[in-house]
């Protein structure tokens, strides 16, 4: 199979807390039309966001703007069925790749996103019970309806990400994991060494570690936000979260963070750190900091 460039932008506006925002439609068009003025035209979303919800808030906000959907790509994710009182007949979340459920879950989220493709369809989470072919039939069908252009996996390992792909008729295009200053797993697990090998693109969660290096809560975070704080004084930066993108995005993995703000200004960080260029002492200090001892 030729390899699948990823068809995104550098960096991703993430929709998960979208309902907390509390935004009305024309207001959260605005904030969309300002992400893409930055240079942000992908916008990540899954079906169990907002309790189910947030498809269809920022569904709601296109419907304003009919020709927008032309200049943007919309992410989403299956597979995670919730406890909710959407459905009160589960005891129990569950994981669901059966095709019938990608395909169901494909077909809610593009109603409810008022639109007629995803550019990207990712499956939220490994699943103990996993059938890659039934997984491979579905995908083969959305691409070949022309609902869905690209197809990924969310926090799969490496040995997930090949099973799967070994079924598929195409190239699985990312892997969105949790990559921060602060969370070094996927560096130890292999799995940033597997993106640089077969040239996929990690869309990174929760760049910013949930906050803690803002707000430090244990000896690991103070010591990563005194890192980040060095460097920003080095480089005459004023703020830590340009510098934590940018650690990101000097990685020749070119990961692609995922902002998850509804703040115009703390969006605007993570496009002032693609111009921020610290040098490799500088990026090493950080994940020192984070890995909690010297390299041997």
């Amino acid at each position: 199979m030729t390899k699948e460039k990823l068809n995104l932008s550098p960096i991703v506006h993430g929709h998960w807390r979208l309902a907390d925002w509390k935004l009305n439609s024309q207001e959260l068009l605005k904030l969309t039309e300002q992400c893409i003025e930055l240079g942000i035209t992908s916008f990540d979303h899954a079906d169990i966001y907002g309790n189910y919800e947030c498809e269809s808030l920022f569904g709601e906000s296109l419907k304003l703007d009919k020709g927008l959907r032309k200049n943007i790509q919309i992410i989403s994710k299956c597979g995670i069925k919730l406890l909710s009182d959407k459905y009160p007949k589960r005891k129990v979340k569950i994981y669901d790749y059966s095709y019938e459920h990608i395909m169901e879950s494909v077909e809610n989220s593009l109603k409810n996103l008022n639109t007629d493709y995803l550019d990207l369809l990712l499956l939220h989470r490994p699943a103990p019970f996993f059938n890659a072919e039934e997984v491979a039939k579905a995908f083969s069908e959305l691409k070949a309806q022309g609902k869905v252009k690209q197809f990924g996996v969310s926090n799969f390992n490496i040995i997930q990400f090949e099973t799967l792909q070994k079924y598929c008729d195409m190239n699985l295009v990312t892997n969105q994991v949790e990559i921060s200053p602060y969370c070094l797993e996927h560096f130890d697990n292999g799995n940033m060494d597997f993106f640089v090998k077969e040239k996929i693109q990690p869309m990174a969660w929760s760049p910013l570690a949930g906050g803690v290096l803002f707000s430090p809560n244990d000896a690991k975070s103070v010591n990563v936000r005194q890192a980040l704080i060095q460097v920003a004084m080095e480089l005459q930066i004023a703020s830590i979260d340009i510098i934590a993108y940018a650690w990101l995005m000097k990685h020749p993995a070119n990961v692609i963070p995922i902002v998850g703000s509804g703040k115009l200004e703390r969006i605007k960080t993570a496009v002032e750190a693609q111009k921020t260029e610290m040098n490799m002492e500088q990026w090493y200090r950080i994940y020192i900091a984070a890995n909690g001892e010297e390299l041997p």
